[in-house]
């Protein structure tokens, strides 16, 4: 009876680790077929009425934002110890010809960490530009890929990043210098658009809200950011004349600061002349503030780039009152990596990659401008047996974006995290030391003054082109 007994026990024991382990195996399962599926499949708890389109776009904004944690990471002090134990990356020298046994690992390492990172990920999203140009709607085999198979993309990234780590120096960190100058200048203005959609947006909001209610509320609160806006980026004008200009040096930065400063004036004053102001009654000084704070900002960031340490004071000797000479100007010593304008540059670049990924234009010519749909393909959630709502596809009859551009924007946002993470650096002839070009104060001037022109163009448009809708 005894053995009986201890049979049954054992019996029931063993059946219920077959039915542990079957579940198990089905929780793997479906943990697999959610890593393999649609997009809404891994955020369907937290976006409950969420469309395709949208968590689609975040979970890939989160893909580069991860890969910016990764880079950021890699640049941290400390980490050059960690960095240079990988495998031929920087033992003895460098592969660079000519060259070996000469090369200051503890500053380039880092350096060559954040290029590769970026790299990878710029090839990832290039690649998703390439192959999802021309998808019209989600019926689309290839709008599975999109919105699905995030395990396999995520091997994809980790496959690509772990092969550019072997790729050879030679001309490479030259070549893609360059292609990341080019990348961050349009960048910068996609940045600016969003900023200008932002700000119209924002101000048709609040004057809607006080025609409605509580006018003076909503027109004090106008009026205060308004405010608030102009007198930062005033504050920004004089500091700039007193930290970054000489009185018989810095010149670059004198004729800067001075045009610049002309054109948020000039912008600032045609955003609200009458005729403006009559055929876009939306158009006024909020959305100028927001520019010239905009502008104030890269001609700083551009000014940080000066070869001439007398007319780029470090902000720790701001602070300090010490000497002016950039840690990167001596061989040898750690490179400042982190800055100021590199930290307000990074959370510019996060707030507007969040905003592209979940914003819907209501300006027909910012989502053609964009490749969006004007309304975001508004579509009513499901209900599923458990009773929760669940993400749908809203995009069966057309899709809502362009998959191809919104790839090419993040391999945009990776040369610019690129560019910002290294303070736009490039290692000198010998690679002892990183020093700042001149190439990458042209290129943020520059696009602060196309960006200034793309705002005007934006107020002045509807008074040239009278038979265009620019609603």
């Amino acid at each position: 009876v005894w053995t009986l007994i201890m049979d049954n026990i054992m019996s029931q024991n063993c059946l219920k680790e077959e039915m542990g382990a079957c579940l198990a195996l089905c929780s793997v399962a479906s943990c697999v077929s959610c890593l393999c599926g649609s997009a809404p499949c891994l955020l369907c708890g937290c976006c409950p009425s969420s469309n395709n389109s949208t968590v689609t776009r975040i979970v890939f904004s989160l893909f580069l934002l991860m890969g910016t944690i990764v880079s950021i990471i890699m640049i941290l002090p400390g980490m050059e110890a960690q960095l240079k134990k990988i495998p031929g990356f920087c033992v003895d020298g460098t592969s660079i010809p000519g060259i070996q046994n000469k090369v200051n690992c503890d500053i380039v390492v880092g350096y060559k960490s954040v290029y590769r990172m970026c790299f990878a990920m710029a090839c990832f999203f290039f690649l998703f530009c390439v192959i999802m140009i021309r998808v019209r709607s989600s019926k689309d085999p290839r709008a599975s890929i999109q919105n699905g198979f995030w395990f396999f993309k995520f091997l994809a990234l980790v496959g690509i990043t772990v092969g550019a780590f072997f790729i050879p120096d030679g001309t490479f960190n030259t070549v893609w210098f360059y292609f990341g100058v080019v990348g961050s200048f349009v960048f910068i203005i996609i940045q600016l658009i969003l900023l200008i959609d932002f700000a119209h947006s924002w101000n048709q909001a609040w004057v809607e809200n006080a025609e409605e209610g509580n006018r003076k509320c909503w027109f004090a609160g106008l009026l205060t950011f308004t405010f608030l806006h102009y007198a930062l980026a005033f504050a920004a004008v004089v500091l700039f004349y007193v930290y970054y200009t000489k009185p018989d040096d810095c010149t670059e930065n004198k004729v800067f600061i001075s045009l610049n400063l002309i054109f948020c004036i000039i912008v600032s004053i045609v955003s609200i002349l009458p005729k403006v102001q009559e055929v876009q009654p939306q158009s006024g000084l909020l959305q100028a503030s927001i520019i010239t704070l905009y502008t104030m900002y890269v001609t700083w960031s551009a000014m940080t780039n000066q070869p001439n340490r007398n007319c780029n004071p470090s902000l720790l000797s701001l602070v300090t009152n010490g000497s002016t000479t950039s840690p990167t100007s001596t061989p040898g010593q750690t490179v400042q990596w982190w800055d100021a304008q590199g930290i307000v540059g990074l959370v510019i670049f996060l707030f507007c990659t969040l905003y592209a990924s979940i914003r819907s234009s209501n300006n027909t010519q910012v989502n053609k401008l964009m490749q969006t749909e004007e309304g975001g393909g508004e579509a009513a959630a499901s209900l599923h047996d458990d009773g929760q709502a669940r993400a749908v596809d809203n995009e069966t009859e057309g899709v809502t974006y362009s998959y191809s551009f919104f790839h090419f924007c993040l391999f945009l946002a990776s040369l610019y995290i690129m560019m910002n993470l290294t303070n736009w650096y490039q290692p000198n002839a010998t690679y002892q030391a990183m020093v700042s070009t001149m190439p990458a104060v042209w290129v943020k001037i520059s696009s602060s003054w196309l960006g200034l022109a793309l705002y005007l163009w934006t107020l002045v448009a509807p008074l040239i082109l009278t038979d265009r809708d620019f609603s």
